[in-house]
């Protein structure tokens, strides 16, 4: 059986994980949003999982000092192409 995971899980997981992070800083959503020049609406929208654009996403990553662990894995994905070339 495939093991699938759905773009709805991940948004949901990345909401999850900033939801954690700003009440691990003890921070309020409007707090947050200040902190990143977003809305609060934004910064809820982000923690329910419903459709973060990408520069929201790396606000937030980079709030919360996480910027280079994504690049890295970008880095890796990217390297591993050039690394292994085509057999044909």
């Amino acid at each position: 059986m495939l093991d699938f995971l759905t773009i709805k899980e991940v948004k949901t997981n990345i909401g999850q994980w900033c939801r954690q992070m700003r009440k691990a800083q003890n921070l309020t959503k409007q707090e947050l949003a200040e902190e990143l020049d977003l809305s609060r609406f934004t910064v809820a929208k982000l923690e329910n999982g419903e459709n973060p654009t990408l520069e929201t996403l790396l606000k937030v990553l980079q709030y919360f000092d996480e910027m280079k662990s994504l690049n890295q894995f970008v880095v890796t994905k990217t390297k591993e192409f050039t690394d292994n070339p085509s057999m044909y």
